[in-house]
């Protein structure tokens, strides 16, 4: 009982505050623009972090040497930070703004530019925090 409230708490939590920073992040960025920048870089931002995240998760070691529970950890941050920071249907609701508009240069651009960034953010993340951990064990 204790471990399924937490987990919903760890994902709760998480959600709040990928909320929050999805809020401020598109408050920042989009000032009277009529290109995406908010959800495309929050999409970009939240991939480099699963991408940490997934690093992470894959090397236990850390996780006993932090004292971190892997599935807590990845509750909060994958499940609940990026997945309330990332949206799959502002990214729908966006491109069909722009078809419907007849902006098909940047409906294209804009789609290209998540899911080609999206994967390259991902594996920088992978990259960056396979590197840290190599220098943290030498």
């Amino acid at each position: 009982m204790h471990i399924v409230f937490y987990s919903y708490l760890f994902v709760a939590l998480g959600g709040a505050l990928g909320a929050m920073a999805r809020l401020a992040l598109n408050v920042f960025l989009q000032r009277d623009v009529e290109f995406p920048w908010g959800t495309l870089s929050a999409n970009l931002i939240g991939c480099f972090v699963m991408g940490i995240l997934a690093q992470l998760i894959a090397n236990t070691n850390w996780f006993n040497d932090a004292g971190i529970i892997p599935d807590q950890y990845r509750l909060l941050f994958a499940v609940g930070f990026c997945g309330s920071f990332t949206t799959l249907s502002s990214l729908v609701l966006e491109l069909n703004t722009m078809i419907q508009k007849n902006e098909l240069f940047y409906s294209f651009s804009y789609l290209v530019s998540t899911l080609v960034g999206g994967f390259a953010c991902f594996y920088l993340g992978v990259v960056l925090m396979r590197a840290v951990l190599q220098l943290q064990n030498s």
